[in-house]
Formats: structure tokens, C-alpha cells, sequence
């Protein structure tokens, strides 16, 4: 399938929606903490009447209506256990594009990736469909560089700045799962196809 590039934050959400594989890279600049290691990224797309939508948006005195919908983000250690992912894992982003180009824009998070409070992204996608999520907390600045170099495999690249400096870089290379139900297709089909060359095969045989 050839590569279509996201060029909207919900366009993004809605090619993000699934199940991804995630192994990172961190390295910290003032200490020898390691946060690398692999981890299992659920996103789920959000219609703009989602309760959980409009509660953002009130959190944060935001106008509902000026929200086109949003994504779930949900991080979890090992997609075999049967638990419901940790909610203190997640995060919930509400878009509010620029109405005039829909390439750029604002979003609202429930709850930071490094401070754990609510906060506001500025993004932008370039012509080339690279993703940059731009974040302002109260003692740090983040960017975040995203994109597509398949249909299921994604990059991202990240960066904390703190009033000294660079504090940490990250990067992650994330490939989408495939569900059971999708697994449970491609055997069927499989066995179907196998099936149906037996039997051509069986008719040229007797044919012949």
C-alpha cells in the first residue's frame, strides 16, 4: 500500500489508531539514569463529542466546540497480560487546528509526558509530512519530531531542554502489531488460497 502522509493532527491520529511496538532510546545529559527499553503504545482516536474530549477542554476553559475530536494514548509493559493498561500510563489530546491551513495548530493534553500536568502543545507538519510538537512547561521546553516511513512503521525523536541546556534526547522506532482478529484473517486466507491451488491442482492432474 503506497505511503499516504498525514498532513492534519486528526489525519495523524487516525493513521496512529492501533496497537505499536515501541523500543526507545534515552540518553540523559546530567545523569546516568537509563529509561531505554521497550514498551507497547495503544492509541485509540477520539470523536469531538467524546466525554473524555469535552473534559479537557473544560479543565482548561476551552471552548468544546473548537476541539475536531482527539486520540487516547496508552502505555503498557507487556501486551500479553490481560490487565487493563495503567491509566497513570495514559494520556488524553483534544486538537485544535488552525482553521485557515489545518497544518498547524494547538493541542490540549490532560497530562504532560515529563511534568505530569495539564499542558498545551503548539505542532506543525512540513511539507514532507514531519510532525513537530513544540511544549512548554514550567521549568522545561520539549520538541518532539514525528513521521511515517511506512504505513506501520513510525519515528519518533524527541528533546527536554532545561534553563541550563539540553537535558535528554530520545529516540524511538515504533512498528504497529497486528491484532489477533487481523491474524486470525490472514491464516484464513491463507488456508483458503492453499486450498484452492490443491484444488486446481487435483483438476489439471485429472485432466491430464
Amino acid at each position: 500500500m503506497k505511503l499516504k502522509l498525514p498532513m492534519t493532527m486528526m489525519d495523524f491520529f487516525i493513521k496512529s489508531e492501533g496497537v505499536w511496538f515501541s523500543q526507545r532510546t534515552v540518553h540523559h545529559f546530567d545523569s546516568a539514569q537509563d529509561e531505554s527499553g521497550e514498551s507497547n503504545l495503544i492509541v485509540k482516536v477520539l470523536t469531538k463529542d467524546d466525554p473524555k474530549v469535552i473534559e479537557v477542554c473544560e479543565l482548561q476553559k476551552i471552548n468544546p466546540a473548537l476541539a475536531t475530536g482527539g486520540a487516547s494514548f496508552n502505555w503498557q509493559d507487556n501486551l500479553d497480560n490481560d490487565e487493563e493498561p495503567n491509566p497513570n500510563y495514559a494520556a488524553i489530546l483534544v486538537d485544535l487546528p488552525n482553521p485557515e491551513t489545518g497544518r498547524t495548530g494547538k493541542f490540549l493534553r490532560n497530562r504532560g509526558y515529563i511534568e505530569g500536568i495539564p499542558v498545551v502543545d503548539r505542532y506543525h507538519f512540513a511539507s514532507d509530512g514531519v510532525l513537530t510538537i513544540d511544549t512548554e512547561y514550567e521549568r522545561n521546553q520539549g520538541q518532539e519530531r514525528c513521521w511515517f516511513l511506512t504505513n506501520d512503521f513510525r519515528v519518533r525523536v524527541s528533546t527536554v531542554r532545561m534553563m541550563n541546556g539540553v537535558n535528554l534526547m530520545a529516540y524511538c522506532s515504533e512498528r504497529r502489531c497486528i491484532t489477533r482478529k487481523e491474524l486470525e484473517e490472514i491464516v484464513q486466507k491463507n488456508a483458503a488460497r492453499s486450498l484452492g491451488n490443491t484444488v486446481d491442482s487435483e483438476v489439471m492432474r485429472h485432466e491430464h
